[in-house]
């Protein structure tokens, strides 16, 4: 386990790096571990990990990469909602990072 210090607090993350709590979730936390995976949070982002938020409150669980592009293109459209743009705004693996960003569980079935 390893802390993340975010404006002051230590909030608990995983051996993977996934929050412990998900209640510790914050846009600060975000942007501390989108820093920790060398990504700046673009508008693009932001817009993916709000939607997937979204999915994690409807289904009570993070998706993987089939789904998370269906629900990105049910929900944003076709140009959003496709695995080369998503693959390019979280370095190839967009169900793992983005869950993680979004500080939700690592999805179940991605290793």
């Amino acid at each position: 386990m390893s802390i993340l210090h975010v404006n002051g607090r230590d909030i608990a993350l995983d051996k993977d790096g996934y929050l412990v709590e998900l209640g510790d979730w914050s846009e600060d936390v975000a942007r501390a571990l989108a820093e920790r995976e060398s990504i700046e949070l673009s508008a693009d982002h932001w817009e993916v990990l709000e939607l997937l938020r979204q999915f994690y409150q409807e289904f009570e669980l993070s998706p993987a990469t089939r789904p998370l592009i269906k629900y990105t293109a049910l929900k944003l459209g076709a140009d959003k909602g496709n695995s080369l743009h998503l693959n390019r705004l979280f370095n190839g693996t967009p169900a793992k990072l983005a869950a993680k960003l979004a500080g939700l569980p690592k999805p179940t079935n991605c290793i």
